[in-house]
């Protein structure tokens, strides 16, 4: 199944360390933003650590005419820190957010508390109302901390109650998870879109790694069949190939959209992208 007029596309990126890396990203910003999507969404750091450079990235953003939707979190950064913050974005133009629980800086002790994205959520629309459209974190294959499966269907219930509109998932390799996981949703009443968030295969050894981390899984199959390449075009053939027919079986099981994670790069999505019907203009 291909894109139509009434999917979401989106597309996320952090930001750069480097002057060189901004100067990337500036060109993948264009070049991408060239399949009209939604909004671009930037990344927070553990504990806000990124705030300064993500602000430049999503203000810069604004000035070239693109919808940009900062991350954001409360970290160790208390209220009155975050409603600047917020009210900075406003000021700027920018009317989606990315509410998220995020991880305290280090440095912090066991009893500084963390502020779950509900929290978040209810601390926005307090003071803010409807200003901004707000996107939430949902996990198809359990958050790593989650108590159980159910348990973590109820917490997402809980950041849409406190007033998020959309929620974006964890990136994942299994499309019966995503259908599993919207029927269980659907049943505890959460009826708002719930967006897959899509990683297309640059990296396999960082992805492995990372994958690790944050609990995504790799199928078996699929990772002997990456690895079972000699040649890096024919593997970078394969997994652009497969994240496309993955896309088009997320769309046919009823996703709302798409929402690509690009680590910054221009390719694959791009290629995905097109195969998936969508013009760059």
């Amino acid at each position: 199944m291909s894109f139509n007029s009434s999917h979401r596309l989106s597309f996320e990126f952090f930001p750069p360390k480097t002057a060189a890396g901004i100067e990337k990203l500036k060109l993948t910003n264009s070049e991408l933003n060239g399949f009209s999507p939604e909004f671009f969404s930037v990344t927070y750091g553990a504990g806000g650590s990124t705030r300064d450079n993500t602000k430049a990235i999503v203000l810069d953003g604004i000035a070239q005419g693109y919808s940009m939707a900062p991350h954001l979190s409360f970290g160790g950064d208390d209220e009155t820190q975050i409603r600047q913050l917020l009210q900075d974005y406003r000021d700027a133009g920018v009317t989606r957010i990315v509410a998220l629980r995020g991880d305290l800086p280090s440095g912090f002790g066991d009893g500084a508390r963390l502020v779950h994205a509900n929290e978040l959520v209810a601390f926005i629309r307090d003071e803010f109302g409807d200003a901004f459209e707000l996107e939430v974190a949902a996990y198809p294959e359990i958050h790593p901390e989650a108590a159980t499966y159910q348990n973590d269907i109820n917490y997402l219930k809980m950041k849409f109650d406190a007033g998020a509109n959309n929620a974006i998932t964890q990136y994942f390799f299994n499309p019966d998870a995503y259908a599993w996981f919207i029927e269980n949703c659907n049943k505890a009443g959460i009826k708002q879109p719930i967006y897959p968030g899509v990683m297309p295969i640059i990296n396999f050894d960082n992805l492995k790694r990372f994958s690790g981390n944050c609990g995504a899984e790799i199928p078996r199959w699929l990772s002997h069949r990456i690895t079972s390449y000699s040649d890096e075009q024919s593997r970078k053939d394969f997994c652009t190939d497969f994240i496309s027919r993955f896309c088009e079986r997320l769309l046919e099981l009823g996703a709302p959209g798409i929402h690509f994670y690009t680590m910054n790069q221009t390719q694959p999505v791009a290629s995905i992208c097109k195969n998936l019907g969508l013009q760059q203009g």
